[in-house]
């Protein structure tokens, strides 16, 4: 009697399952995207309804990575491997900032301690193959990192100016927003740049462009910042938000058509933002923000451009000479300024050569307010550039 009613109940179950959408979507939305993809094989039904949950989870989620561990493998590389197993998005693009002196250098160990060694370009192998080949991956390496812990928005952002650190931005696809990655290289053999390359990376004829995150690599190359103004100059005159700053090296930028390896050049590379959803703010802090109180009041001016602060990222990006050396009395000095004003917004950057960015708003008016008729110088040293991007108001897509 048991074996027949456990039988009864199993056929039942197993009806269930097999014909009835609400209740099987009901069930695999419980499950992370790589188990949820691996219940899609299961038939027909499973797979439709797999479909249907993945494409409501348009939330941002991201790895971060805060602490050193064995040699033989950077701490962002192992953890991707791990919590891509638990993400509930399927990323499109992704954003990786690794610090550059674990991720593609060596530390001498004394004695009979073996020599930590990682080759840069083996590293950036093993983090793109962590991901969907179909993903795009811009990675970049820095001198230090800004990184918000995992596992909440309002986790208390950290800035790590030495030592192993990174993360990643995991954005699956979301209604209404198109990102996508570019890359200009110097060309040796013409000192002007063919401005048809923007239209081709869809900076230009593009009235939805909100946002555009510029890296600049190599800038210690002969050059570099005459070519830096070629990308900047152009883009300066459109209503969008500009910021960024100058990196490392880059390495990892792989789109939908194409991809790209460092070279021996100096160039930009970065992220665009489309979308009439989109909106965006940006305050520079310079050299007179020395201490809690100006801090404070530069999150203030942003928190005035009034952006709406769910599924919304903020990144910073400051100079090497700031952080701690600059404020002398407190570690974190910006980034607690900024999850102060904004408690539930994750934050994210580096610390870099120099810094792209002005105040500016792009609100939901999309007219750029400026405060003046001059155009805003964008390249900075020894400064540090705060910025919000809102991805829309979808309730699904909270951050």
């Amino acid at each position: 009697m048991e074996a027949a009613g456990a039988a009864e109940a199993a056929a039942k179950g197993a009806f269930v399952l097999g014909n009835l959408a609400e209740v099987v979507e009901r069930v695999l939305g419980f499950l992370p995207t790589k188990a949820l993809l691996r219940a899609a094989c299961v038939c027909r039904l499973w797979r439709e309804c797999a479909r249907r949950i993945l494409r409501g989870r348009q939330r941002v989620a991201w790895v971060s990575a805060l602490e050193a561990g064995p040699a033989e493998s950077h701490a962002l590389v192992r953890a991707l491997a791990r919590e891509l197993e638990k993400v509930h998005v399927l990323p499109q693009t992704v954003l990786y900032i690794a610090d550059a002196e674990t991720f593609s250098g060596h530390e001498e160990c004394h004695e009979q301690k073996k020599a930590r060694k990682r080759n840069s370009k083996e590293t950036a192998i093993a983090l793109e193959k962590l991901l969907p080949k179909r993903c795009q991956v811009l990675g970049l390496v820095t001198p230090g990192i800004v990184v918000t812990p995992m596992g909440s928005s309002s986790n208390q952002p950290q800035e790590i100016e030495e030592g192993e650190a990174g993360f990643a931005l995991l954005f699956p696809k979301i209604d209404g927003v198109k990102i996508h990655t570019f890359h200009f290289s110097k060309d040796l053999k013409n000192r002007v740049f063919d401005e048809s390359k923007f239209a081709e990376a869809g900076l230009k004829n593009n009235p939805d462009l909100r946002v555009v995150l510029l890296f600049g690599y190599n800038s210690w190359k002969s050059g570099a910042t005459r070519f830096l103004h070629q990308i900047v100059n152009p883009l300066n005159e459109k209503s969008i938000i500009l910021a960024g700053g100058q990196v490392e090296s880059f390495t990892s930028l792989t789109s939908e058509n194409s991809s790209a390896q460092p070279g021996d050049a100096c160039g930009v590379v970065g992220l665009a933002f489309s979308g009439p959803q989109i909106q965006s703010a940006t305050v520079l802090l310079d050299q007179d923000v020395a201490d809690e109180r100006t801090a404070e009041a530069a999150m203030q001016r942003l928190k005035a451009a009034n952006i709406p602060e769910r599924n919304t990222i903020g990144f910073m990006f400051a100079c090497v000479g700031r952080g701690y050396r600059h404020y002398k009395t407190k570690r974190n000095m910006e980034a607690d300024a900024f999850r102060k004003f904004f408690p539930n917004v994750p934050l994210f950057g580096f610390f870099g050569h120099g810094e792209i960015g002005c105040d500016r708003i792009v609100t939901g008016n999309f007219v750029l307010r400026e405060c003046n008729d001059i155009k805003d110088d964008l390249l900075h040293g020894y400064t540090t550039v705060m910025t919000l991007i809102h991805l829309g108001s979808t309730k699904a897509n909270q951050v």
